[in-house]
């Protein structure tokens, strides 16, 4: 049996996560990999009602605010269920893993933007996940107007951390390369900029040598 692989990809909102996430999932299908493809938070059941509560919901006043502390443990209560539940079973069975979103979000989103302890972020979700990390964490990188001038053609209702100001956005951005410069053993940086098929002919180079 193969061993599994993890692979999550992460960036700004509007970067083509999700594009690349589904040329990755074909490709690997086809060359015989089982493929287990996730996202965070809303990957379970239970992450779907967080993801509810944590990107679309508004209360009376209609604000959506939630307090930023309650908002990271949010996100790590999904992370907990889901890796428990989703990801290890997966990789023990020798799947591939895809993922959009992980951990690093949390540390640029509710660190950064949120201005939160990134470090005591990240000591969050490790804890929640028994210390899990992706064997690769894709970095799509995209200027933040670039990036919401693709969310504006795309004539939908930005959810709460999508209508967050520029300045919040650029702190996002600047926390993920920071993180990828920490870690670049982990993390491949591309930039989203790139045509999709030149991004997913890198990528594919990346994980071909994982499989």
């Amino acid at each position: 049996m193969p061993a599994g692989l993890w692979i999550t990809f992460e960036g700004g909102d509007g970067v083509g996560k999700t594009t690349q996430a589904r040329l990755l999932h074909e490709w690997i299908e086809a060359a015989g990999r089982a493929v287990v493809r996730t996202r965070e938070p809303g990957g379970t059941e239970v992450g779907a009602l967080i993801r509810d509560i944590v990107l679309h919901h508004r209360g009376r006043d209609g604000s959506g605010h939630i307090a930023p502390r309650a908002e990271a443990l949010l996100y790590a209560a999904d992370r907990a269920h889901h890796v428990a539940s989703v990801v290890r079973p997966a990789l023990e069975r020798g799947d591939v893993v895809i993922q959009d979103r992980y951990l690093d979000s949390s540390v640029a989103y509710q660190g950064a933007g949120r201005v939160l302890d990134a470090r005591e972020v990240r000591d969050l979700s490790m804890w929640a996940t028994d210390g899990a990390l992706p064997h690769l964490t894709v970095l799509l990188d995209l200027d933040p107007a670039a990036a919401r001038a693709r969310l504006d053609a795309e004539d939908k209702p930005f959810d709460r951390l999508e209508s967050e100001k520029d300045d919040f956005h650029r702190r996002v951005r600047n926390a993920f390369l920071a993180l990828a410069s920490a870690e670049p053993e982990r993390f491949l940086v591309l930039d989203a900029s790139l045509p999709v098929d030149e991004l997913a002919a890198d990528i594919r180079t990346r994980v071909r040598a994982l499989l």
